[in-house]
């Protein structure tokens, strides 16, 4: 290996692991979907601070997880966990639902 070649392969393995360390600093919360309903319903998050939103889907079948605003979509389906990623939010509330138990599935984030 030339030492160009190693020293781009050294670089690009630092830049993963500190992505990845940076990645793991930010606010993680979950919500778990259960029986059409979001468990927490009421999220406090730090204003102006990117978190990590993980969804426990522990309906019988799928669900999608929504945001107007900041738009956010993220369908589950049944016994599975993902998460996302939410930009910075401005001071406020911002509330977010089930697609697929809109009557039921609701909830909000309380950004402060």
């Amino acid at each position: 290996m030339t030492p160009t070649r190693l020293l781009a392969c050294l670089l690009g393995g630092a830049a993963l692991a500190l992505s990845g360390l940076a990645h793991a600093d930010i606010p993680n919360f979950t919500v778990v979907a259960e029986d059409g309903r979001f468990t927490p319903d009421t999220i406090t998050v730090p204003a102006n601070t990117r978190f990590r939103l993980t969804l426990v889907n522990k309906n019988a079948g799928p669900e999608e997880f929504e945001t107007p605003s900041p738009l956010k979509e993220l369908v589950v389906g049944p016994g599975v966990t993902r998460s996302t990623v939410f930009p910075p939010l401005k001071p406020g509330t911002y509330p977010f639902f089930g697609e697929f138990h809109r009557d039921t599935a609701q909830g909000r984030f309380i950004a402060q």
